[in-house]
């Protein structure tokens, strides 16, 4: 999205050239790699170790931290190998989306129109909020030590970043689209009003 982002704001001439059906094509195999090759590592991790505590996971999704809490053996290896891989797995993208939006500024910058600005700022910070809120709060679950952070607070974490983020989402967007504005203004003008005339 972010790059989508940056080739329609810098170059959108080259638009059509530049996201094409090959570069999209890439952009999802590298992602199936990544996944496929944390996956690997993590479940190598989990077939070296040996469980021995109660089979219930404390958590209400099937994840790798509440896991080493069922562990006999020695964990040290498995947090290693998971914070590696968080940090990699938040840095790339994260630093990836950043250098596009700092593209993206400067190209907004330069232009001189005082319609253009807002309207290419508009376009991207639906974006990044979505994304500030969804690698935030997968920041806080997955960049700490787990002597530092508690189980409830990676529930917590966890729901925000697997259930309110997704459901966020298509309200955050669909902001973007006048007709839903002035429906929302409407409904918020109606309450008000309805408020008011309680009082």
């Amino acid at each position: 999205m972010a790059y989508d982002r940056y080739v329609a704001i810098c170059k959108p001439l080259l638009y059509n050239v530049t996201v094409s059906y090959q570069v999209c094509s890439w952009l999802v195999v590298e992602v199936c790699m990544m996944g496929l090759i944390g996956a690997t590592a993590h479940t190598g991790c989990m077939l070296r170790v040996v469980f021995c505590k109660d089979k219930i996971v404390n958590h209400y999704f099937y994840d790798l931290f509440p896991l080493p809490e069922l562990f006999c053996s020695s964990t040290y290896i498995n947090e290693v190998v998971i914070l590696c891989f968080s940090i990699f797995n938040f840095l790339a993208p994260t630093l990836t989306i950043l250098c596009s939006y700092v593209s993206i500024i400067a190209s907004v910058l330069q232009i001189r129109s005082t319609e253009g600005r807002p309207k290419a700022f508009s376009t991207c910070s639906f974006h990044i909020l979505a994304v500030t809120i969804f690698y935030g709060s997968a920041a806080f679950v997955y960049l700490q030590p787990s002597n530092v952070s508690s189980m409830e607070q990676g529930k917590v974490s966890s729901v925000f970043y697997t259930i309110l983020v997704p459901m966020l989402n298509p309200l955050i967007y669909s902001l973007r689209n006048e007709a839903v504005k002035v429906a929302l203004n409407k409904i918020i003008e109606k309450r008000l009003s309805c408020i008011n005339e309680d009082f």
